[in-house]
């Protein structure tokens, strides 16, 4: 990608639901490009190895026609084995550092801060290419994820990396999570269980126009 890592962290940011039909995934995460997605994450906690592998590569392909990056939940040596544009790590996934040994200084790394400004901080230190708070509101994805609360927002201004939010965002308060200084809004339920998966996209980037 020629894409400015930074630059390339904003809107609406789609992480894949745990389908196991890879072609509805495709058709589904294709709906979701045209309707302008921004950024895409390959997330599937049904499905492992070769399936995984063949997910991720064919969706590779697609979000490479759209000219969006992809990627990968946790695993960095399946980002670096693809050619992936990047790789988002929690705070048991590996370490940041390694994960930048592995993949170069061109792909982009994410990482879960949870509702913690100090994880934000030290993430920030070693080299993360932005930050992710959440659960922002309850979530169904994760039930029990502690509450990130907008003041977080704020305070990631001082890391001068973009910041996503995650955790139950809907159109309805996405506004208000944007307002408190989200760059990205990561969407999984409210996304892919739309009627109308392109028209929820579009709506959704709507809300940073």
């Amino acid at each position: 990608m020629t894409q400015n890592k930074p630059a390339a962290i904003t809107g609406l940011y789609a992480i894949t639901p745990d389908e196991t039909d890879t072609q509805k995934l495709l058709a589904d995460s294709e709906a979701a490009l045209v309707g302008g997605a921004r950024i895409m994450q390959y997330r599937n906690k049904r499905v492992s190895g070769e399936q995984a592998r063949e997910q991720a590569s064919a969706l590779l392909a697609l979000c490479r026609r759209y000219q969006v990056p992809l990627i990968i939940n946790d695993d960095v040596q399946l980002a670096a084995s693809l050619d992936a544009d990047g790789v988002h790590l929690g705070i048991d996934d590996g370490d940041i550092a390694d994960a930048r040994a592995q993949l170069g200084a061109s792909k982009i790394i994410g990482a879960s801060c949870y509702n913690n400004i100090a994880l934000a901080r030290q993430a920030a230190t070693m080299g993360a290419d932005y930050v992710a708070f959440g659960a922002c509101f309850p979530s169904s994805t994760k039930p029990g994820a502690a509450r990130a609360e907008p003041a977080l927002f704020a305070a990631a201004r001082e890391l001068k990396l973009p910041v996503v939010a995650i955790g139950g965002i809907t159109l309805e308060n996405a506004a208000s999570i944007i307002a408190a200084g989200a760059n990205a809004i990561a969407v999984i339920g409210a996304l892919w269980q739309a009627p109308d998966i392109k028209a929820q996209a579009s709506q959704f980037n709507q809300l940073f126009s």
